[in-house]
């Protein structure tokens, strides 16, 4: 069975799911871990090499302080929750984004909880946090400037962005009937296929994760080729 190495997912709808049962946006975001929570495990027992979930992007900064306090408490909350069973199931966990803004006692969380799981071997669990496409790419530039480098080539580039040795999602996955990237791993979706649904984050469960797959099963990659 074709099961990609990569899958990506971008967990859109937490607020609207809360909405339309005249709940706080929080009571999405609640819903949604659940959600997380078996996809992992759904991602994991299925032999997927690297799960990357997009958590809070660049952009989140934008939403009310309230509801970021409450998204990082709930991060917080996941971490102390999972990491025995992360040690248990072999899971390593990876962050991806520009950590250093988050608040220090989430920074502190999450170093634990990376460290904790450091020298596990199965599926690693890639979490996009502050993340952002072209932040990404513009820190990549960066940082090969300041080594000197002269002629950059692809495989020298992605040597410095944040997915550095891991392969790219072959399938990445939206929720909530929208047909954007988001500012979602611009370079590593160059030949990604593309999977959306109308169902709201909080209402996908497993078996619209192995759809997902299923479909992803039935399409021809050429990659350029005939």
């Amino acid at each position: 069975m074709d099961i990609p190495k990569h899958i990506a997912i971008i967990m859109d709808g937490n607020g609207r799911w809360a909405r339309k049962r005249n709940l706080p946006r929080l009571s999405g975001h609640r819903e949604g871990v659940k959600r997380v929570e078996e996809i992992i495990r759904s991602a994991n027992a299925l032999g997927v090499a690297v799960l990357t979930l997009y958590a809070f992007s660049t952009e989140n900064w934008a939403r009310p302080a309230t509801e970021i306090k409450g998204l990082f408490g709930l991060l917080k909350i996941f971490l102390r929750k999972k990491i025995k069973e992360f040690k248990k199931n072999n899971l390593r966990l990876r962050v991806i984004g520009d950590v250093t803004e988050l608040p220090e006692d989430v920074v502190k969380e999450i170093n634990s909880a990376v460290d904790i799981t450091a020298g596990n071997t199965g599926m690693i669990l890639n979490v996009a946090l502050n993340y952002g496409g072209r932040q990404e790419i513009v820190n990549a530039v960066n940082k090969i400037i300041g080594t000197g480098i002269k002629d950059v080539k692809e495989e020298t580039f992605k040597k410095y962005i944040y997915t550095a040795g891991l392969p790219d999602p072959e399938l990445i996955i939206r929720t909530s009937g929208e047909n954007r990237i988001s500012n979602f791993l611009l370079w590593q979706s160059a030949y990604s296929e593309f999977y959306t649904t109308d169902i709201l984050w909080p209402d996908f469960k497993k078996h619209d994760f192995l759809n997902a797959i299923s479909e992803y099963q039935k399409r021809v990659k050429r990659f350029g080729g005939l």
